[in-house]
């Protein structure tokens, strides 16, 4: 009984926190009220020497987010060929 009084009390406030966040999104096609792209769009040939905006964006402002969904996606993928591999030997020892 008391584990699932617990279980019950978790799921209330995971609950919360869900709703919570979710009303703090800003609506679909209007950002907060920062200047940042404009910034960025004005800024960004001088500061990163790169006539792409998108590319001084993904390579110079955000580098090492980039470079942390890069690995994630390196990860996911050597994860799955190992998986697949280690089945492929399994059926050819059976």
């Amino acid at each position: 009984m008391k584990r699932q009084v617990t279980g019950l009390i978790v799921l209330i406030v995971l609950v919360a926190f869900l709703v919570w966040g979710v009303m703090l999104i800003h609506p679909f096609g209007y950002p907060d009220a920062s200047d940042m792209d404009d910034y960025i769009i004005e800024n960004a040939q001088e500061e990163t020497g790169s006539n792409n905006v998108v590319a001084a964006v993904l390579f110079d402002y955000r580098a090492l987010d980039t470079l942390g969904e890069a690995t994630i996606l390196f990860t996911a993928v050597m994860g799955v060929l190992l998986l697949l591999r280690a089945s492929k030997r399994k059926k050819e020892t059976s």
